[in-house]
């Protein structure tokens, strides 16, 4: 069966995307800093990071908000897999060249719909609110944040609103040099 998986990249005052995201800013004013990493060299040991995620990846669910600002800017899925966008509009699905997004009332729904389509793959949730939700639900498996090194003192937090949670893990040590 599947995993669901919650990847992000979090600045260290906690935020996943920065203040104002619109079409322009799809990750807000700022925010791109926290993917910067995400493009530097492949034969860097970040760089095997998401390509691990992208090799495990088999669906994805994003939000509707997520999915208006970044179609644009991905051109495709986000990922070269089937992707559920949460929505309460009802549209048909629409085909790219790496997979289709279909569209789906509910982040149960979708998630349910991506576990089937991924098979043993992983399903990756993009976007704060639907993750937020997704822990909310109970329906996530497994949290992987890369810390960024930057303040961006204000935006979008993965964990705002959330009851008290205990995840199980290892305990990890960050050190960054300060510029």
């Amino acid at each position: 069966m599947s995993k669901v998986l919650v990847f992000a990249s979090m600045s260290l005052d906690g935020y996943v995307a920065g203040p104002d995201v619109s079409a322009d800013h799809p990750m807000g004013v700022g925010g791109e800093r926290l993917h910067d990493w995400m493009f530097t060299d492949p034969a860097l040991p970040d760089r095997a990071v998401t390509d691990g995620v992208r090799a495990e990846t088999g669906a994805v669910v994003v939000g509707r908000r997520t999915f208006d600002v970044g179609l644009r800017h991905w051109e495709d899925v986000p990922y070269p897999a089937p992707t559920f966008v949460v929505t309460h509009e009802t549209r048909p699905d629409l085909p790219q060249a790496g997979g289709t997004f279909s569209f789906l009332a509910g982040v149960e729904a979708a998630v349910e719909r991506a576990k089937t389509a991924a098979g043993e793959r992983t399903v990756t949730l993009m976007g704060a609110d639907v993750q937020r939700q997704a822990l909310a639900a109970g329906l996530v498996d497994e949290v992987r944040i890369s810390l960024v090194p930057v303040l961006l003192g204000g935006g979008a937090k993965l964990f705002d609103g959330l009851p008290a949670m205990t995840f199980s893990g290892p305990v990890g040590q960050v050190s960054f040099a300060v510029r």
